[in-house]
């Protein structure tokens, strides 16, 4: 059969295709539907293999791999060093570990210092107390000169860990990293730029050792371009997940730089809108530039006593290094005066490298989508296949399953986490295969049952047009508020409607109509596949509906192809249109089926056990004045053990203002032989009716923070310097308004200096200070092998405070 007649003039209306009817009339219409189907699956199924394929991580390297390469195995023993045990900022054990990297990087020959400061933090993280934040860092600080710098080169991670785990992915990956790097580089060529290796301190606690070298350190003065490494889990690609703004030119050299470049636009939006920080934070506060990467999937131990070395996919590392010696000798040989462009750009992986280009192309592709949508739309509309009424209806209801399908998954992992409630506690499960295909499978479901539904009475070419037309209107909105994301819904808009509008003027029982929807379709699985893949280990099952919906856009492209798995459905009668129909909704039955069936296998495969512990959180909190105790927990829904310790919620802010956290769950405890930290006056003088104390808060035991709080209904404070440093007078809620946390503090003691203006006759301040480990406490039942510590910076935390008036 020819292909359908267009009329020879406007007036002239569309010529119907004989014995079908119009609202079965799809883009493509092969002799053979089955053999068109499977050979249309098979092609995407071989590019979205291809694509996932790319996002695998490369074959460790062993440790006698040639000198100049980066060696996974070489960097895997020093991370057995560093993180051996926990050693947050402080601790004798990061003590241990600063020892040991002083010493390696002294043994390449480089220039190695210890920065050994006091420093404020950076961003919006102050450990688990409220107030002004401060810490004493030690940052290991080394540079390898180049021959004709034209600015300097920072590769950066921390060397400290949390309290509940001993870092071995975070970040012992990311400094173990810079450590073999360095080795690599100082067997080669010396580079043309100076190389300076950061490793910092306390990032955990507040940021404050990158803050300390960003803003004081002789190195940073100029600036320059800054490569920061991370991990938030335990395997997975390596992903540049953020830029420093205007970054076209950084992301062109990441692109041809890195071995296994994997980075999109749309995470580096996401990670600019979260309330999330990195060391990276401290130096774009001081207006470096530079890209953020980590591995991020495996995310149930992070934070945790199981990120260990043994947790660490070895591949992982071998990207991180590969990826970072890359970009290091490609910064560390151009020239570095002008790296800013004035754009930010947009970019993508893609088999074999990543597509990028100008951020200022967005919105006009974003309005060329729009308008190549309309087109098809009168297209279809002028050659018989839906009527204005069918394609209005078919761009509404394409908007049933872009609604439902997100909002199904989420009420999946409600129903998961209701029968398994110590989900809450993780960053995702410990084996979340199984649940991840569940949401797709429950996503598919719902575009197939939609399709299935809407298919006869709207036609396969109105729900087509109207599917693409929704994708490019996104687009439109991502290109004004989201403009790295845009590509998103764009690109598989563009592709979808030119494949719709060749499929409409080419034969429509030959073979070219199939081709051309599915190569429409195989850019849409390019795009949107592996933003699938990466979404969940980034956001986590909690909010696997954002991965559901971009999993249905996929569908949306894919419609014409969709329709290749249902019976032609035009003009049957009687028994043959029964039998079509039942057909139709074959696909939907069995995505469903496999949706329940994945979701029930998750919760047979990840059950909580010795090795896959149920994360809880536990405090201890002593008023040393009253004698008072108490446990306390962030648990909202305690689990078993927890539940042992505490009851009802309590207000806590007014007599531990220094745990941050107003409302926790408590519980009576028995009172320790535990001292308060000491509040001694070194001077005290008022003039002009302001009184400037200057104290020293000393801890009486090994202490990881230190805390102190004035009463303001007794003063107002007017200004406040902490160990010589001005730190912000920025009033909080309650009746502690004014407030000081020092991170790591020395068994020496830290002064203050409160200059206020007296309110009563005495001004009350609060000390407290908190050490690591409830093993040693009266009352404290330790935990069965099946119960485990949740990843926090308050788990395990053992705090005294004390009222002082002065």
């Amino acid at each position: 059969m020819g292909a359908p007649t267009t009329p020879a003039t406007t007036g002239t209306p569309p010529r119907p295709i004989p014995g079908v009817h119009p609202a079965s009339r799809a883009l493509t219409r092969p002799r053979r539907r089955l053999v068109a189907a499977a050979a249309a699956l098979v092609a995407l199924a071989a590019v979205g293999t291809g694509s996932l394929l790319d996002l695998r991580t490369p074959a460790p390297k062993p440790a006698d791999a040639p000198a100049d390469a980066f060696s996974a195995g070489r960097a895997y023993e020093d991370v057995q060093v560093i993180a051996a045990r926990s050693h947050v900022a402080g601790s004798p054990a990061n003590e241990q570990v600063r020892a040991h990297l002083e010493q390696q990087l002294r043994g390449l020959g480089l220039e190695t210092e210890v920065q050994d400061t006091v420093a404020p933090e950076a961003g919006q993280l102050s450990g688990a107390a409220g107030g002004a934040t401060v810490a004493r860092v030690r940052n290991v600080v080394a540079r390898l000169p180049g021959t004709d710098s034209t600015g300097r080169v920072f590769l950066v991670s921390h060397y400290d860990s949390v309290q509940t785990g001993p870092g071995g992915n975070d970040d012992a990956a990311g400094t173990s990293t810079i450590l073999e790097v360095a080795r690599a580089l100082t067997t080669g060529p010396r580079p043309r730029n100076d190389i300076v290796f950061v490793l910092t301190d306390a990032e955990e606690a507040c940021l404050c050792g990158a803050a300390a070298f960003a803003a004081s350190h002789p190195l940073a003065a100029d600036g320059g371009v800054v490569l920061n490494l991370e991990a938030r889990g335990s395997t997975g690609p390596v992903i540049m997940f953020e830029t420093s703004r205007n970054n076209a030119k950084l992301v062109d050299i990441f692109g041809r730089a890195a071995p296994h470049p994997v980075g999109t636009s749309f995470a580096v939006e996401i990670y600019r809108a979260l309330p999330n920080d990195t060391d990276f934070t401290a130096f774009l506060d001081q207006k470096f530039v530079g890209l953020n990467s980590a591995y991020i999937d495996g995310g149930a131990i992070y934070h945790t006593p199981l990120d260990t070395p043994a947790a660490m996919d070895r591949g992982s590392l071998q990207q991180h290094g590969d990826n970072a010696l890359g970009l290091a000798r490609e910064f560390g040989g151009i020239d570095l005066t002008d790296l800013r462009s004035g754009h930010d750009a947009t970019y993508f992986p893609v088999p074999g490298g990543l597509v990028r280009y100008p951020g200022w192309l967005t919105l006009p592709l974003a309005l060329l989508a729009v308008a190549l949508v309309a087109a098809l739309g009168w297209l279809t509309r002028r050659s018989g296949r839906a009527s204005n009424g069918r394609l209005a209806a078919g761009f509404a209801l394409a908007l049933v399953p872009i609604v439902a399908a997100p909002v199904a998954a989420q009420l999946l992992w409600l129903a998961i986490t209701t029968i398994r409630p110590g989900y809450a506690e993780l960053l995702d499960p410990y084996r979340p295969l199984w649940y991840r295909l569940a949401v797709l499978a429950l996503a598919t479901a719902i575009l197939f049952t939609w399709y299935a539904l809407t298919r006869r009475r709207i036609g396969p070419a109105a729900l087509a047009v109207g599917g693409l037309a929704w994708l490019a209107l996104l687009g439109v909105l991502l290109a004004v508020a989201v403009p790295g994301g845009a590509y998103l819904t764009t690109l598989p808009a563009l592709a979808g409607a030119l494949g719709g509008l060749v499929a409409l003027r080419t034969r429509q029982t030959g073979p070219w109509p199939v081709v051309a929807v599915t190569a429409a379709a195989a850019v849409g699985v390019v795009i949107l596949l592996p933003t699938v893949v990466l979404l969940f280990p980034a956001l986590g099952m909690a909010m696997g509906g954002v991965a559901a919906l971009v999993a249905v856009l996929l569908g949306l492209v894919a419609l014409p192809v969709v329709d290749l798995l249902h019976p032609q459905a035009g003009g049957q009668r009687g028994l043959l249109a029964l039998r079509a129909r039942r057909l139709a909704v074959l696909p939907a039955g069995a995505t469903a089926v496999a949706a329940v069936v994945l979701a029930g296998v998750g919760l047979g495969v990840d059950r909580f056990d010795a090795a896959h512990p149920a994360p809880t959180h536990l405090m201890y909190a002593m008023d040393a004045g009253t004698g008072q105790a108490r446990w306390l927990s962030h648990e909202s829904d305690p689990q078993p053990w927890t539940d042992g310790y505490v009851d009802g919620v309590t207000d806590v802010g007014d007599d531990f203002p220094g745990l941050g956290d107003a409302e926790l769950r408590a519980g009576p405890a028995q009172a320790a032989n535990l001292p308060a930290p000491k509040l001694e006056v070194v001077s005290d003088a008022t003039v002009g009716g302001e009184r400037t104390l200057r104290l020293r808060l000393t801890p009486q035991r090994v202490a990881r923070i230190a805390t102190l709080h004035v009463d303001t209904s007794t003063a107002t404070v007017l200004r406040a310097e902490v160990a010589g440093r001005s730190v912000p007078v920025e009033p909080r809620d309650g009746r502690w308004g004014f407030g000081l946390v020092f991170h790591a503090p020395p068994a020496e003691g830290i002064e203050v200096t409160l200059t206020v203006r007296p309110i009563a006759g005495q001004v009350a301040l609060r000390a407290m200070d908190a050490s690591d480990g409830l093993d040693a406490l009266p009352g404290f039942r330790p935990r069965p092998p099946a119960v485990g510590v949740v990843g926090s910076h308050s788990s395990e935390m053992l705090a005294v405070a004390r009222t002082y008036p002065l």
